[in-house]
Parts: structure tokens; sequence; C-alpha cells
């Protein structure tokens, strides 16, 4: 009896994941354990593994599809058994022809109508859109001229009475497609190519070389966006679509952060690094204004008792926020040996999706990759991410009077407007600064409240 294997669901959190890549293929052999493919939630990349041993029978999705946790991805059974009862009610059409590589008739087709369909008549026609649009006709001086120029006319739209095509939709298309050689008209019309504005042969002819997939750019290669790249794209635009962003600007002096770094080594105690420290730094400061430490939803404002302090990733798979849950629990050590941990999950892809929601507050820090201010994004529905710039010189007056020249870090709170006003926010970094520069390495709960 055949067995299907499912769509595994990665956290609870999570309602699809998108296959990004098959490893096997109809007919290939696999045991259980094996590895069938590479699936992708918004946030991380995972194996899919077999949980059955025989023949791949049928692939039930394509790469880049949005498969729903639990659905049914790929059936593994004896040759020749039924497997029609195993296949998912959401299956597209097209997700059951996998083997399909090339382009036919039919298809370009139905690609063609639609381009059609979308275009004005009156507009210049590309050859490899329109290649079997049927026409209502051919004026014979279309067909002429179209002969000696090397198009062919009964792909061409017609402007002429009843669609029929006429001499000036041939000039209408040669305005914006070259002459294309016999080699290049039939790549255009099997396979799906368009000819560059100016071909490589004589007086600027296309030839089969010249011809390229439908939407390239000259000078440019250019890559589908997919998988956590546009996921983030989404959630980027959605945060900025959905919020209204303030980011307010400050700095501190860093002296005394890297005096009490100096000194914990010398004492024997572990490594802490600034960001350990501007991290321990947050939760201080909301501890005296927990309003921050909340998300906005719409109509409602749930402000949370703990922190769950999300730590921004620079990963090979693109930006992740792990989330280092009960923060505001924990002491220095414990909360710098969390974040490197998860850092250091999120970049050799084993990081779980339960560790990737659920945050209350961000931190993003910048500042290690020399970048001094910016402007960092909401990671909604949290009401605010505290952006770090790297270590610069500037000038400090002291209470006698004297300028100095001291390293700070600049810090940049972005805000929902809609949930907190700029002067709560304007607080919060006092007391954050206050923390790093008098208070650097203290507990959260050692530092007396204000008002």
């Amino acid at each position: 009896m055949a067995n299907p294997v499912i769509m595994p669901r990665q956290g609870q959190s999570v309602e699809s994941c998108i296959l990004t890549e098959w490893k096997v293929q109809p007919g290939d052999t696999v045991a259980e354990g094996d590895v069938l493919a590479v699936i992708e939630t918004d946030k991380a990349s995972f194996d899919l593994e077999s949980t059955a041993s025989g023949t791949v029978l049928e692939l039930f999705w394509e790469a880049d599809d949005d498969v729903p946790v639990l659905a049914n991805v790929i059936a593994i059974g004896a040759e020749g058994e039924n497997i029609d009862d195993l296949r998912p009610a959401t299956e597209s059409a097209s997700a059951t022809a996998l083997p399909a590589t090339s382009s036919t008739p039919e298809s370009s087709a139905v690609q063609s109508t639609v381009a059609a369909d979308q275009s004005p008549a009156s507009a210049p026609v590309d050859l490899s859109t329109t290649s079997h649009v049927p026409s209502s006709g051919v004026s014979p001086r279309a067909r002429k001229k179209a002969m000696n120029l090397g198009v062919d006319a009964e792909t061409l739209v017609g402007t002429g009475p009843g669609g029929r095509v006429i001499e000036r939709d041939v000039d209408a298309f040669l305005a914006g497609t070259p002459r294309l050689s016999a080699a290049a008209r039939v790549r255009a019309k099997e396979q799906g190519l368009e000819a560059p504005v100016r071909g490589s042969g004589i007086a600027g002819m296309a030839l089969a070389s010249d011809m390229r997939q439908p939407g390239a750019i000259e000078g440019a290669e250019v890559e589908p966006v997919k998988g956590i790249r546009k996921l983030i794209a989404e959630r980027m635009m959605q945060s900025l679509q959905g919020t209204a962003q303030l980011t307010l600007h400050s700095s501190f002096d860093v002296t005394n952060c890297q005096k009490y770094r100096k000194k914990r080594l010398a004492d024997g105690e572990s490594k802490v690094s600034i960001n350990d420290l501007i991290a321990q730094a947050i939760l201080a400061a909301l501890q005296n204004h927990p309003e921050m430490n909340a998300h906005f939803l719409g109509d409602r404002l749930a402000v949370f008792h703990e922190v769950n302090l999300g730590i921004a990733v620079d990963s090979p798979r693109g930006l992740m926020v792990p989330v280092v849950q009960e923060a505001s629990k924990m002491s220095l050590e414990m909360l710098s040996s969390e974040i490197k941990k998860k850092a250091i999950a999120c970049r050799e892809g084993t990081i779980q999706p339960d560790d990737l929601s659920g945050g209350t507050f961000t931190l993003t820090n910048l500042g290690m990759l020399g970048v001094e201010n910016f402007t960092p994004v909401l990671n909604v529905p949290e009401i605010a991410i505290l952006g770090v710039g790297g270590i610069s010189l500037k000038p400090k007056k002291n209470e006698e009077g004297e300028v100095s020249f001291v390293d700070q870090i600049s810090l940049s709170l972005t805000i929902d407007h809609q949930a907190i006003d700029g002067a709560p926010a304007a607080r919060f970094i006092q007391t954050l600064v206050n923390h790093l520069e008098n208070h650097p390495g203290e507990n959260p709960q050692k530092i007396e409240g204000e008002e």
C-alpha cells in the first residue's frame, strides 16, 4: 500500500511552508529518513525527510508552491500502486504534471492569448508572446511586407476591419521588434523566447543566439524573488503600510561599558559584548516604561508583563529575528548565552520556528558593519524596535564645562505612533542611556523606577 509523506507542522504558528527544492523525482528509490525536499517557513529552511521506504510514485506539488501543513506532499510505495486517494484536495491542476520541463504549443497559446487581451490592439506586438494568436486574415500587402522582412504575419494582432492584419500592423510590430532569422523565429515559437531591441545580425537582425527569456533585461541577471526573500519583502511592506512609524535618535557614552567589560575579564568572569549590555539595558528601561513592551492590534493594545526580546540576525538565508523568551528574568550571563545560541542556530539553519515568534520588543544592531545611523523598521505587531549603530568619536562637555572626545554609540528607536507618543518614547531612551552610561551590567531589578 502506498504511503503519503505530509508537510510537517513547523511550530504552532506556521500554517504553510514553501517547497523550495525537490531532492527526488518519480521513480527514485528512497529509504525512511532520506531527504526528499527543502522547505521554508517565513523565517527558516528545513529538510523534508521521508517517513516511508519504497519508490517515489508522484510529487503532488511543484517547487516554490506554498503547501499547507499536514497536506500530502509525495506518494511512496511499490511501482504501479494506485495513489488517487492520496492526492491532496487543494492540489492545483498544474501540480499534477511535475515531470514536464518545456513549454508546449498549447501552453504557449494560452499565454499568448492572455498577453494579447492585456495589451491595446494598436500597440506593437512581441512575436514571442503572440506566436499562436489567430488573426482574422492578412491583407496581401501586409503579407508581402511581412515575408520580405522575416515576420510571420499570422502571429500579429490586426487592427483592420474584423481584426484583419494590415500593413500598419506590420510596421507597428517592427518598430518595437527586430527582424528575426529563420532559426530565431523557430526558437520564438517553440520555446517562447523573445528578441532583444536590436539583434547581433546584419542591420540588427536577431539571430537564434540572441533570443532570450521574456522579461530579460539587457546587462543584468534577472532572478525571481521567492522564498524567504519574498516573505521578508511582504512583511516589510506590511509594516510600513500598516503603521505610523516615527524614529527618535540619540547616543550614549560607551566609556563605562568598555570599562565594565575589561573588569569582568580581569575578575575571571565570562565575556560579554556591547550588544549584550544594550540588551540588558533595554530590559531595565522597559521595567520603568512597560508601555513600550506591547503589541498594537488595531482596536486593542496588549502590554506584556514579561519581555520576549527579539534579536535581529543576519543569516545566509536572510534576516531572521529569533526571540529570547522571558529575557526579563535572566541575568546578564544567561542573556548573553541565549543571544549567542539563537544567532548561531539562525546562521546554521537549525533554528526552530517557535523560536522565531512571540517577540514583544526587538533589538537590531548594524554597528559591527560600520553603520553609524539607520532607521529600523518595526517588527509588527510590536510597537518599538531599537537600532544600534557603530562607535564614533564625538565631543562631550562635562560638568565643569570642559569638552573632551569620547566614544559614543548611536541609538535609533522606531515606534508605532498609533500606540505610543514621542514623549514617552523619548523618556524610554533617556532611561536606556542612563543605564548604559552609569549602570552597565547591573540587573534590571537593581535599578530604581522612574516617573
